[in-house]
């Protein structure tokens, strides 16, 4: 009996008590407080969640603002620029600057005294010829060839168009080329040098100026701005002209059948640096200064033969029909120039360039099969 009493009490100590606290029941001394833990463990990370989005949509705001900022600033910067272009360029084109105190007075025309282009010059055969025995190293032929300048020029102001300014450097390109290729001195001018004598009539004081500033040069060649060269080959052949001063491109039917004035193009012509070139140059002034003579007697200045003007905005061609055609005879021209160096244009369209002939350890072939300035010099023997 005592041995089950004892077991009695050993099954009643492994029973879980269980007491009542103010109706709530505590079992085994474990509390119910894990719950409530896990809530407030969610709670807390919610807060933690809710903090750093906060924290993450601040910094995307201040991103954004200081995008915005920066983005206006930029925009204001890249407006005064403009504003400040247009500016220069308005300047420019008034043509108005301030006084030089050191400037000399421009005399006034008066239109009762014939219009010169300067002092009057008779002995100008005479003075240059000392000019030049005195001076050797300065010759006017040299290897048998006489000294050529080719002169050309632009307005001072920018073009009436952006493509205009680009099609100038085009141009001025081409010259460049040629004048490489064949030994000649260049000059481009982009100055007024008499007020009275602007557009188509700068070019009368801009080569008197030149003939007289250089007497080595024994031949002026004028070229218009927008004028090219197609045959990059092609050489003055000066030994048919031995007789003569002026050469000018015309038509001797329309010029002494019809006495039309475009017979004559005087987008490109050759002076002799002579006398009678100044003599001409002479009696051509005084129909250059503003007036009914200027307009009239401008006519024969003009490049009327082709008629495009892709510097200012107006032209005798449309505007498309005239840089497509400037466009096929740069790049026609320029394909002989990169031919050299193993290149061309995709097309007489593209300024895009293509290999034509990969590279070789012997490069002094290609030289000999593709210098197109060998047949020039070759061509032209000395002079006595």
């Amino acid at each position: 009996m005592g041995q089950e009493n004892l077991t009695a009490q050993k099954r009643a100590g492994s029973l879980p008590t269980t007491t009542v606290n103010g109706g709530r029941a505590t079992a085994g001394g474990r509390t119910s407080l894990t719950p409530r833990r896990r809530q407030i463990h969610r709670t807390v990370n919610n807060i933690k969640i809710t903090i750093l989005c906060g924290f993450v949509t601040i910094l995307v705001l201040r991103g954004t603002i200081g995008l915005n900022l920066s983005s206006s600033e930029a925009d204001a910067v890249n407006q005064h620029l403009i504003e400040e272009t247009n500016r220069i360029l308005a300047e420019i084109r008034s043509d108005k600057d301030p006084n030089d105190p050191d400037e000399l007075a421009e005399p006034e025309i008066n239109p009762n005294v014939t219009y010169t282009l300067g002092p009057n010059i008779t002995k100008w055969n005479e003075e240059r010829k000392i000019w030049l025995e005195r001076n050797p190293e300065f010759p006017n032929y040299v290897n048998g060839k006489a000294r050529i300048l080719l002169v050309t020029g632009s307005p001072p102001n920018p073009c009436d168009n952006a493509i205009g300014d680009h099609y100038l450097l085009k141009a001025i390109k081409n010259k460049i080329d040629y004048c490489r290729l064949h030994g000649i001195e260049i000059v481009y001018n982009m100055a007024h040098l008499d007020k009275e004598l602007a557009g188509y009539w700068a070019k009368l004081p801009l080569i008197r100026r030149l003939m007289l500033s250089h007497p080595e040069v024994e031949w002026i060649w004028w070229m218009d701005s927008d004028a090219l060269f197609t045959d990059m080959t092609f050489e003055i052949p000066l030994s048919k002209y031995d007789k003569y001063n002026l050469v000018v491109h015309g038509y001797p039917d329309l010029m002494f059948d019809q006495n039309s004035w475009i017979a004559l193009n005087t987008g490109s012509f050759l002076f002799r640096n002579c006398q009678w070139s100044l003599d001409l140059l002479d009696a051509w002034a005084p129909m250059g200064p503003k007036g009914p003579i200027r307009d009239q007697a401008g006519k024969i200045l003009t490049a009327n033969l082709k008629g495009c003007k892709p510097c200012g905005s107006y032209g005798d061609y449309p505007v498309e029909r005239c840089l497509s055609s400037m466009e096929r005879a740069f790049n026609f021209a320029d394909n002989q120039v990169l031919n050299l160096y193993g290149f061309r244009h995709k097309g007489l369209l593209s300024p895009k360039i293509k290999r034509i002939r990969n590279e070789t350890v012997t490069p002094l072939e290609f030289i000999d099969q593709f210098d197109i300035r060998r047949p020039v010099h070759g061509s032209s023997g000395p002079r006595s």
